[in-house]
This record gives C-alpha cells, sequence and structure tokens, in this order.
C-alpha cells in the first residue's frame, strides 16, 4: 500500500471514529494530510464525517485550489497550513469539537491541567489555549504556530480542538486523551476541589520530553512467494528489536 492510499484509508477510519465518539455533528471537523509534494490530502466541506467514502476525498494545492477530486475545500484550510508551516514533523492535523473540551474553549476557561501524572508524559506539560480569532484573519497562523511550539493539541477559544502528529492514529490519541482529561477535570469540579499535579512533579516528569511525532507503523511485509519445487510458503521473521525501539520511542 502506497503511503497515499494509506492516509486515504485513515482519513475515512477517523473520520468515522470522531463521528462515532461525538466530538463532530453536522458538517463539524475537518483531517487533512500532508502529501510529499506539500500538498494537501483532506475531507471536503459540507459532508458528515460519520459518511466520508475514500472517494470523496479531495487534494488541494498551497493556494487551496482543488486539483484532485470533485467535491469543495473547506473554510477552515488556515488551520492545517498554520499547522504544517509550523511544524515540519508532522503529517496530519485533526480538527473536531469534543463537547467537554469545548465547554471550556467557549467559556473562555483554560482546561485545568494536569491533574495526572500520564498526562504530562503523553501530552506535554501544558495545553495551550488560542485566543479567539476569526478563521481568516492574518493574525491566526502565527497564533496557532506559537502555540504548537509548546504542545502537539490545543484548544481554539469559542472554536474546538485541533490535534497534530506524524499519523492519525497518534493524532486522534491525543485528542481523545485531551477530551478525557476536561472529562476528569468537570467530574472533580463537581465533586470537589480541583487540584492540579505539584509544579515539582511537573518539571519532573516533564523531563523526558513530549512523544516525538512518529509515523504510522508500516504495513508488515509480505510474505515471499515460494520458489519452484518448495511445498510451503517463506515465512518472514518480524525484526523484535525494531518492533521494542519503536514501541519505546512512541510511548516512553
Amino acid at each position: 500500500m502506497s503511503r497515499v492510499e494509506a492516509f486515504r484509508k485513515d482519513i475515512v477510519r477517523y473520520s468515522h471514529r470522531i463521528h462515532a465518539a461525538g466530538w463532530v455533528a453536522n458538517h463539524d471537523g475537518n483531517l487533512s494530510a500532508r502529501l510529499d509534494d506539500g500538498r494537501l490530502l483532506c475531507t471536503p466541506t459540507a459532508v458528515s464525517k460519520g459518511d466520508v467514502q475514500s472517494g470523496w476525498l479531495i487534494v488541494v494545492d498551497d493556494d487551496g485550489a482543488v486539483v484532485e477530486g470533485s467535491r469543495r475545500a473547506f473554510s477552515e484550510l488556515q488551520l492545517h497550513r498554520a499547522a504544517y508551516a509550523a511544524r515540519p514533523d508532522i503529517s496530519v492535523v485533526i480538527h473536531s469539537h469534543p463537547p467537554v473540551c469545548c465547554g471550556y474553549a467557549v467559556a473562555g476557561v483554560p482546561l485545568p491541567y494536569p491533574l495526572l501524572a500520564e498526562p504530562v508524559v503523553s501530552l506535554g506539560p501544558s495545553i495551550p489555549m488560542v485566543p479567539y480569532i476569526r478563521t481568516g484573519r492574518p493574525e491566526l497562523p502565527d497564533a496557532i504556530g506559537t502555540a504548537l511550539q509548546s504542545a502537539d493539541v490545543l484548544l481554539l477559544e469559542r472554536h474546538g480542538v485541533l490535534a497534530v502528529g506524524g499519523s492519525f492514529e497518534q493524532a486522534y490519541l491525543r485528542m481523545e486523551l485531551l477530551e478525557h482529561q476536561a472529562k476528569i477535570a468537570m467530574n472533580a469540579s463537581v465533586i470537589g476541589q480541583i487540584r492540579l499535579l505539584p509544579q515539582s512533579e511537573i518539571e519532573a516528569l516533564s523531563q523526558r520530553g513530549r512523544p516525538p511525532s512518529m509515523p504510522a507503523r508500516p504495513t508488515a511485509a509480505a510474505a515471499a512467494p515460494p520458489s519452484a519445487g518448495q511445498g510451503r510458503q517463506v515465512q518472514v521473521q518480524p525484526n523484535v528489536a525494531s518492533m521494542v525501539d519503536d514501541a519505546l520511542k512512541r510511548f516512553s
């Protein structure tokens, strides 16, 4: 499977997943992947993410013009372009409206964070909230670019959430974890006092830095066909050391 084909498959899969998770409604949300030539493969405008199909996807150039596909580009391409310009290490962007995160964004209340140790390791020591700037305004790319220097997922005031990564799996999981933290914070505010981790603990956990934006794991190579006269297929042995090393890089 080529890289473009893999991106197509993942955009459809994760469009359906953000819809199933209740993070989008109506035509909300958009997903994109940066291709090798700098163009973007993305979801089109005016479609439910629960219905997205591979044939609906479009490719847009630097000017936002559709160069492949028959549907129209969405109006929030500026968010995605700003993320890619700020972070050459990322390959994908997901934008959606998880309800609890959006509750904080609409209220203009920074997400109480971090409450637990694990998110510091996975998401970093802070979650920025980009002040409300209407899409299309020239100030927006700089605001997003600045926020993404210190985080891989962020709140957009009065708007939603933006997550980036080396793969759609990684960006989705970052957004999922952020929404989970928002739910915990909301529950804690109802039950009693919200208590953040002590600063000394945040600093200690932050020493390892945020996990890198790793690309999707490559598809395992197909087993080699048997040569003439062989009675069985040759089995390709996995490179266990490489797999362990990849796992440590992704989750340490």
